[in-house]
């Protein structure tokens, strides 16, 4: 919570829910991540809060961008980013999109398989691209390791096939899952990459680029260690690793530089208990899985919760959406406590809420809309 966005929500009677978002912050958490790595170029996850607010802010202080999809490059260019300051970074594109995002002037391009990387070839020629390497992901609230990443021995050799298509085989990358709480899963990755990028140089192969992804965790209910600790690990392991020789370096934070930029109003529909002698109470909000908060599948990210009772007696509850789906439970393992005195039509807040919560919300599930979002 920052003071500009409580004071606009002290100032103003908003429908619920909504997100309010303070593009303040943002710039600040970018300043600051520049400040721990600057010898990184920092491409921004569009898919963490794609608004054009944020897109705009993040142009102007020279961000770069990471994009998902042929909707997100043309948003960037929107904003006012460059063709070069785009990285396509998703390994599964469809040829219409990479034709469009090549038309475009996008060069830069990530895969993981030789299928991929053919399409890349034949609709993109010339264009640069860089191998997702597969890599562990302990330590990450939100892995991601199952569904992307080429092993080593594969990698090696899509990378030495893209030469011989036409296209410039430039770099490698990884991603050791996002909400990563451990420093060295990044340094065992740039372990495992560097060995696979000496041997591909040595290999004639002009690769000069490694992508270190994103990742970065924040402070939700639990503390996390701070952003320096992560920059001094991956700055120390790439000169372990690469010498003086050290090679181009991009990140792609998103979650990191949104999340505590953004709070959710919520409004309590519901209180009840399931028998009389059972302690634990469910509190049903407004927003729930389907309202955007899809990263509470299996209680993964667990928000801080700021109730207008807050320093009352407190007991445990379950804490549920609105629909009809019983799927849509956000927290029931986890031990959440809230106010004994929290009742149908409190307000409620959910903070760190600016990361991964807008464009996950369905489209009128239930009938219900998707959240409102305000940027200040």
């Amino acid at each position: 919570m920052t003071p500009k966005i409580a004071r606009f929500l002290a100032g103003e009677s908003l429908p619920s829910p909504c997100l309010v978002f303070d593009v303040d912050r943002l710039e600040a958490n970018f300043r600051n991540l520049r400040r721990a790595l600057p010898l990184v170029q920092i491409y921004y996850a569009v898919k963490a809060n794609p608004a054009a607010p944020v897109l705009e802010r993040l142009s102007t202080l020279g961000s770069r961008f990471d994009a998902a999809s042929f909707e997100e490059i043309r948003n960037c260019l929107a904003a006012g980013a460059k063709p070069a300051d785009i990285s396509y970074g998703n390994t599964i594109k469809k040829t219409a999109a990479i034709r469009a995002a090549y038309a475009a002037g996008v060069r830069l391009y990530a895969f993981d398989s030789a299928e991929e990387l053919k399409k890349l070839a034949e609709n993109a020629p010339g264009a640069q691209v860089y191998c997702r390497i597969l890599v562990a992901n302990e330590g990450a609230d939100w892995p991601l390791s199952r569904k992307f990443g080429a092993e080593i021995g594969l990698a090696r050799e899509l990378m030495l096939r893209a030469g011989d298509l036409g296209l410039d085989p430039c770099g490698l990358s990884f991603h050791v899952g996002s909400q990563q709480t451990r420093t060295a899963s990044y340094e065992a990755a740039i372990g495992r990459v560097a060995m696979l990028f000496t041997d591909l140089i040595e290999a004639g192969v002009n690769v000069r680029m490694l992508n270190l992804g994103g990742g970065f965790p924040v402070s939700y209910r639990e503390s996390v260690p701070p952003i320096d600790n992560f920059a001094t690990a991956i700055m120390d392991a790439m000169t372990a690793h690469f010498g003086n020789q050290l090679p181009e370096m991009l990140i792609e934070p998103g979650r990191c530089l949104v999340a505590d930029a953004g709070v959710v109003a919520s409004e309590v529909v519901l209180v009840s208990r399931r028998s009389y002698n059972d302690p634990v109470r469910w509190v049903y909000l407004d927003i729930g899985r389907f309202g955007g908060l899809a990263e509470t599948e299996n209680e993964a990210i667990r928000y801080r919760i700021a109730t207008p009772h807050d320093g009352g007696p407190i007991g445990p509850v379950a804490i549920a959406g609105p629909t009809c789906d019983g799927a849509d439970i956000l927290y029931q393992q986890t031990p959440y406590q809230l106010p004994i005195a929290l009742v149908a039509g409190d307000r409620i807040l959910l903070e760190g809420t600016g990361a991964y919560v807008t464009t996950y919300a369905s489209q009128c599930f239930n009938g219900f809309p998707p959240l409102a979002e305000h940027y200040l």
